[in-house]
């Protein structure tokens, strides 16, 4: 008899798939290096007063009087690449994380309680969940945050507007078959609220296919806020996300600074496909059916 709890038998089976457990603790050490980014990073990007321009596209390893200097190089304001880019990890984790979060629960709640009331309300909702699945969510979020102005809330909202209907459709989707069993039948013969039968019976079984849509929007959220900064609709040049250091960079390619995008881009990439194997693996431990 298997005496192990679900939650052991889940990170075993998690720790057998070497790939995810890589991208796992490129995830955490990108996590660490974001959060410790003032304590760890050789420069202060946002400290103007410590920027030269004298210091400006300097090579990667550029070698000064006192040693090696900027291991990554330099950007076109001075700024050392390789803190650029722990904060810029930051910034770009901060509104990832934001968005994704705020999409969950608003798609979750939309979702379920769609599935839960039913009828003209059900009809309504997903009909407008379906219409805007049918726009690309980069023109969609492209659109709001060009409306909205550069900023972190309504950067935020954009990408919320552009990513909430994917958790609405995954969670009515399984919202939907809950509410036919037994045990809801019987919660609502007690009876009990609408709000508690939603959030305490449905919602918490529709959880699953809601995490795995989580990891995915989360990178996408990141690639999102890359894209828009990098078209010049999304934060600010004071604020050095990944984007907008790739977009700071991108005149100097032909010159041969290839360093100021190049390792941006990198750093980006890195994120998003770790996060994204991650999310492989969680979708196919919580949806067998998935598995490849």
């Amino acid at each position: 008899m298997d005496t192990s709890t679900p939650l052991r038998r889940f990170l075993a089976e998690f720790l057998e798939n070497r790939v995810a457990v890589a991208a796992a603790v490129v995830v955490v050490v990108i996590l660490l290096l974001a959060m410790f980014a003032p304590l760890v990073a050789p420069q202060d990007p946002y400290d103007l007063s410590g920027l030269t321009l004298r210091d400006a596209r300097r090579p990667p390893g550029f070698v000064g009087s006192t040693g090696i200097h900027h291991l990554l190089g330099t950007d076109a304001q001075g700024r050392d690449l390789l803190s650029a880019i722990l904060y810029g990890l930051r910034i770009s984790l901060e509104m990832g994380l934001a968005a994704g979060a705020l999409a969950f629960v608003i798609g979750a709640l939309l979702g379920t309680g769609a599935a839960y009331a039913g009828g003209r309300i059900e009809s309504l909702i997903m009909r407008i969940v379906d219409l805007q699945l049918s726009f690309p969510a980069i023109l969609l979020a492209f659109v709001l945050a060009a409306l909205l102005g550069q900023g972190r809330g309504p950067l935020i909202t954009a990408l919320v507007a552009a990513q909430y209907a994917y958790f609405a459709r995954t969670a009515h989707g399984s919202a939907a078959a809950e509410r036919q069993k037994d045990y809801v039948e019987a919660a609502l013969s007690i009876p009990l609220s609408a709000p508690r039968v939603v959030l305490r019976h449905i919602l918490p079984n529709c959880l699953p296919p809601l995490i795995v849509v989580a990891t995915v929007q989360v990178a996408a959220a990141v690639s999102l806020e890359a894209t828009l900064s990098f078209l010049g609709v999304g934060l600010p040049p004071t604020e050095p996300s990944l984007g907008m250091l790739i977009a700071n960079g991108f005149q100097y390619m032909l010159s041969g600074r290839y360093w100021i995008s190049i390792y941006p881009g990198v750093a980006l990439i890195i994120l998003i496909v770790a996060i994204n194997l991650v999310g492989d693996q969680l979708r196919d431990q919580l949806n067998p059916r998935l598995k490849r």
